[in-house]
């Protein structure tokens, strides 16, 4: 029932069951099936529809704070147990390449000052950790910019602006990237990222035609195939990396170069635990001292 009663606190934020699943990425069809379902199970009416509109009912006002009350304890379960202190714990979300540079001397960091308290790093793609934050099953993440506005209740500090370079195996001569390009085959940055599809981008924006042998999401991944010999591609230069391996070698996309942006997704300070906005703290601190000059 937790994820029915998520949903309807969508239903009830955005007013309609089309925009509460574009929110929490369901179809409206699978919100209406949640909505019947806990109607079904509380026996009671949730709504009025009217047009579109889906409006909360006297019950359903009633029954929107006792899921917030629910959501909020069942967060807390299992983090203290009789006669031992609480325990609050963080959920924080984070992209691949973060998991790995940034996020470890921060984490570490924030557990020699609040040793009461107990992290979770949720792994996955920008979207999914977006909706997550705003669905408040995630404090906070560390995630590529989206293309799009973000809600008004959710805040985006920045962290790092990373160009994109394209990488080659050492043997392959040239340094003017389209014809590297388009010579030779290409190892594509996962079109399902925010980070990929702003390569789809670039390469629709310069008319270079790739021949594609393989599509990664894991950018340690594609620069590994790259220094194997396998191919060329398009990567970002990630916030802690100073040097690339020795098989491989960066070309500057000069003008045309574009960026990834990092950052740090969470709600308002004012929705944020002082453990939580600490956290938040040391990340864009640890951050600033990674920064590479380039």
């Amino acid at each position: 029932m937790i994820r029915e009663l998520k949903t309807l606190i969508a239903v009830a934020q955005e007013g309609t069951f089309a925009a509460a699943g574009n929110k929490i990425g369901l179809t409206q069809a699978a919100v209406s099936a949640q909505m019947k379902r806990l109607e079904e199970e509380l026996g009671i009416a949730l709504f009025e529809r009217k047009g579109r509109a889906a409006i909360l009912t006297q019950r359903g006002h009633e029954t929107l704070q006792q899921a917030h009350a629910l959501i909020t304890l069942y967060g807390t379960l299992g983090a203290s147990g009789a006669g031992q202190p609480t325990t609050q714990r963080i959920n924080i979300g984070a992209i691949a390449s973060i998991q790995r540079s940034l996020l470890p001397d921060a984490l570490a960091r924030f557990h020699h000052t609040y040793r009461e308290c107990r992290t979770r790093v949720v792994p996955g793609l920008s979207m999914e950790l977006v909706n997550q934050v705003d669905a408040g099953e995630l404090d906070m993440a560390v995630i590529i910019r989206p293309p799009f506005s973000l809600h008004s209740d959710l805040r985006w500090t920045p962290l790092a602006h990373e160009p994109f370079r394209l990488i080659a195996p050492m043997h392959i001569n040239g340094e003017q990237w389209r014809e590297l390009l388009t010579t030779h085959p290409f190892i594509r940055y996962d079109r399902a990222s925010f980070g990929g599809r702003q390569v789809d981008r670039f390469l629709r924006d310069n008319h270079c035609k790739v021949h594609e042998v393989c599509e990664v999401d894991e950018l340690e991944a594609i620069v590994k195939l790259v220094a194997k010999g396998v191919g060329v591609a398009l990567v970002p230069q990630a916030i802690a990396q100073q040097h690339w391996p020795d098989e491989v070698r960066a070309i500057d996309l000069g003008e045309r170069t574009f960026h990834r942006d990092i950052g740090l997704i969470h709600p308002t300070s004012g929705h944020l635990s002082n453990p939580a906005r600490t956290l938040a703290q040391l990340i864009s601190d640890t951050a600033q001292q990674l920064e590479p000059t380039r």
